[in-house]
């Protein structure tokens, strides 16, 4: 999946169509004859007579580039291609088809292919919509298409994911992460600006792709004559989602070739043999290896690619680890052992994969440059294959670090070595406490043939398991726990809301959600005010469903409307959506403590985030500045980006923007009655004040980040009903009952609460004693 070429950005000649007319010549029978395809890369004597219009990109009428015939003759050898034809027989029939294949085998990018030409022939509008559970990997999918259709990205193929949008009104082929597909469904429940969806990595199991699945169902058959689902898994699930899908949907699988009379071709049995013989995966060597106790597996993958690495032979190495941190500690690890490295070896490009790259992922698919000029230099001074190992001159090798986000996506060319760790750091929430626990644990079977199956080389390869064979047939559990039963099922509640359906029950889940965690997210909701009496959406549960933010967050900048400080919340609101901004090495924690202070205020992390912020947009941007104060450049500006689409949400659901007041003692209360008004569910009582915080997880270091102090006397004015009626019993609620009965006795004996209440205290005096208190907030809470 490498960037496309350049090319230059022509806006399309036929106007208010989306597509040329050439495509409206293609029917089914020259997409099942594959006669583009055919006469596309013929070798020998082509001429412009004989190719006549199949010269020209039908797309955008421009001529087909050289790399557009290479890359063509690539697709051809994709395992894949072998169920086009059965594929496009099946969409004439049925709205939804399920196909399983094994990653790499080309799914992923030809299947929207295809679509596209069935969708332009058959369909109405001819736009066809592909929904990944990562952005990156849809971003990256998004690349590598456009490059294969000779397109330039953003015009007739396009991406569309969280804060970035380079679709147009004419983009034929969408790929987007699956949150924002379920979010399109609150204005357009029946997707009529789609003709075919097609769900890629079902096995993912996350919470999108799941409740998508079952309102794609619901949509089929509502559109039964204009519309096409095209489901895409690994095999291991086919079997669940046949079960669970019914008999009317055909399933289509790389084995049904062989097996299936139905979906079989009339070939030779020399052709079909040959066939069978090009589906099958490397062969693979296994090996498993237990670490010694109290050993780190960073230290022990670390060792593992050195010593891969001076056996000299040729293949790229890909090694799964348990979490982002985990990989940043092993590339640090490498670079460091890779000094001591003999020059005849070759270096190593060690190339991190997770999620929180963004863009920085497409590096895994580029050549090295150096490469060619290092093995033209060695074979100038007359050095021998001997002197330079096993392999060769130069064995130029990449290092992939990555965690359960290669599983499925990137596949890439030439790994013939895997390690596996057989780790994964999974965060689960926890309603009855209202926390994420980050926990380590073993992956699930499923993953761990996944990441064997991520070999993708000519040569034998070799699968390096940093665990015990005895872990995997007896301590694995089959298939890992979909996000549905794992994850905070607020959000999901508030959408599912949107979409009318008030009954859980209504929805057709692969897996059910606990009870437990239903009823905490409605009860979530409904404190919020979220939920009308009827338990149906209220006037502010629409507005935060239009916010794309968490449902505290969402009522707390609604109720910076009423205090005005929306200017302040915008800013704090994009910050804590955007990752973490501060960033520093262990090393170097006591240098990135002392930058930060000058930005830290008094009032807590909060108001530190504004602070921040505002420092970033004075100094221009620069990443300089965020590089000599320890700050993530990437984090801020996708901050910048997150405040601006949502001061766009708020003017155009017509909410009042208030102008900025920052730095005056009212607007940082205000700022924390906003606060309060969304996040009064996360509190945490450290006497004689109260820190109302962002996220609270539970890990080997229990922290809860971004924190700040808050007077108890606000969370029993804002939130009575939850404080004083429906908190359980604590130490906590019985203080705030004697602050209530303290202050007004004679209303709390009544049990009658008043609306509001103003009050006042010495700034520095919270709990109106005389004293101060002129501790930073970081002195309360772990900033993280």
């Amino acid at each position: 999946m490498s960037s496309p070429p350049a090319k230059p950005s022509v806006v399309s000649p036929y106007p208010g169509s989306g597509h040329s007319p050439a495509l409206d010549s293609l029917s089914v029978s020259s997409l099942l004859s594959e006669e583009l395809d055919e006469e596309g890369v013929e070798e020998g004597g082509r001429n412009e007579q004989e190719l006549g219009d199949l010269e020209v990109n039908p797309y955008d009428g421009l001529p087909f580039s050289s790399r557009y015939y290479t890359l063509l003759e690539e697709r051809r050898q994709l395992p894949i291609k072998r169920l086009r034809e059965n594929l496009l027989e099946r969409l004439e029939n049925h709205n939804m088809v399920l196909l399983s294949a094994p990653s790499g085998a080309g799914k992923s990018t030809q299947v929207p292919q295809w679509c596209v030409e069935y969708a332009l022939s058959e369909l109405s509008q001819g736009r066809v919509c592909c929904s990944q559970p990562y952005s990156v990997a849809a971003v990256s999918l998004a690349l590598r298409v456009a490059d294969e259709m000779d397109l330039s990205l953003g015009l007739e193929v396009g991406y569309r994911v969280s804060h970035d949008n380079s679709c147009t009104p004419d983009t034929i082929l969408r790929f987007v992460c699956d949150t924002l597909l379920l979010e399109e469904m609150m204005s357009d429940p029946l997707l009529h600006q789609y003709d075919i969806v097609v769900v890629d990595e079902i096995q993912e199991r996350t919470v999108a792709t799941d409740v998508l699945l079952g309102l794609l169902c619901d949509v089929c058959r509502q559109r039964p004559g204009n519309f096409r689902v095209v489901l895409l898994t690994h095999p291991t699930l086919a079997p669940r989602l046949t079960s669970f899908l019914g008999p009317s949907v055909p399933h289509l699988s790389m084995d049904s070739l062989f097996t299936d009379p139905s979906t079989r071709s009339q070939e030779e049995d020399g052709v079909e043999e040959e066939d069978r013989n090009a589906v099958k995966m490397p062969r693979v060597e296994m090996l498993y290896r237990e670490l010694s106790p109290g050993k780190d597996p960073v230290a022990a993958a670390c060792h593992m690619v050195l010593d891969l690495h001076r056996r000299g032979e040729e293949g790229d190495v890909m090694v799964f680890l348990a979490s982002t941190k985990e990989i940043e500690e092993c590339v640090a690890l490498l670079e460091t052992e890779c000094v001591a490295l003999s020059p005849q070896l070759g270096p190593l490009r060690i190339l991190p994969l997770h999620s929180a790259l963004g863009g920085l992922v497409q590096r895994v698919y580029e050549s090295n440059p150096e490469a060619s000029t290092l093995r033209d230099n060695d074979s100038s001074d007359g050095l021998e294959a001997s002197v330079l190992g096993a392999g060769g001159l130069w064995v130029m090798r990449k290092v992939i670090l990555t965690d359960t986000l290669a599983e499925a996506s990137f596949s890439l060319p030439a790994i013939r070595y895997v390690i596996d760790t057989g780790l994964q750091l999974k965060s689960v929430y926890n309603p009855q406490i209202r926390a994420n626990s980050q926990v380590l644990v073993p992956i699930s079977k499923e993953q761990a043939d996944m990441r064997t199956q991520r070999v993708n080389s000519q040569l034998p390869g070799l699968c390096l398991r940093l665990y015990p064979q005895s872990l995997y047939d007896d301590g694995m559990v089959a298939a890992h726990c979909p996000g549905v039963v794992e994850k905070n099922l607020s959000h999901l509640v508030l959408l599912l809301k949107r979409l009318d359906i008030a009954d859980m029950g209504q929805c057709k889940f692969l897996d059910r959600p606990a009870p437990e965690a239903l009823m905490q997210a409605l009860e979530d909701l409904d404190y919020l005010a979220a939920l009308d009496d009827d338990g149906n959406l209220s006037e502010v549960g629409i507005i935060m469903s239009e916010l794309p933010l968490e449902p505290s967050l969402a009522k707390a900048l609604i109720a910076a409307c009423e205090y005005d400080c929306v200017d302040e919340l915008l800013t704090i609101a994009a910050m804590l959506t955007a990752p973490p901004c501060l960033t520093a090495e262990p090393s170097r924690e006591e240098a990135a403590v002392s930058a930060w202070r000058s930005l830290m205020h008094t009032e807590g992390d909060h108001i530190s985030l504004i602070n921040i912020y505002s420092a970033f947009t004075e100094h221009n941007q620069d990443e300089a500045w965020c590089t000599a104060n320890f700050l993530n450049h990437a984090a801020l500006r996708l901050a910048v980006v997150i405040r601006a689409e949502l001061l766009e949400v708020m003017q155009r659901i017509e909410l009042p923007v208030s102008p900025p007041a920052f730095g005056c003692q009212d607007n940082c209360t205000n700022i924390k009655r906003a606060l309060t008004s969304g996040f009064f569910l996360k509190p945490c009582p450290v006497p004689p004040s109260w820190v109302l915080y962002h996220e609270f997880t539970i890990s080997c270091d229990n922290c809860i980040r971004i924190a700040s102090e808050v007077h108890p006397q606000m969370l029993v004015e804002l939130a009575p009903q939850y404080y004083l009626g429906n908190l359980p019993p604590s130490d906590g609620k019985e203080l705030l009952i004697k602050l209530r009965q303290s202050l007004e006795p004679h209303m709390y004996k009544e049990d009658v609460v008043p609306n509001s209440q103003s009050w006042t205290y010495r700034d520095g005096d919270p709990d109106g004693t005389g004293e101060t208190h002129n501790q930073s907030s970081t002195e309360l809470c772990v900033v993280q």
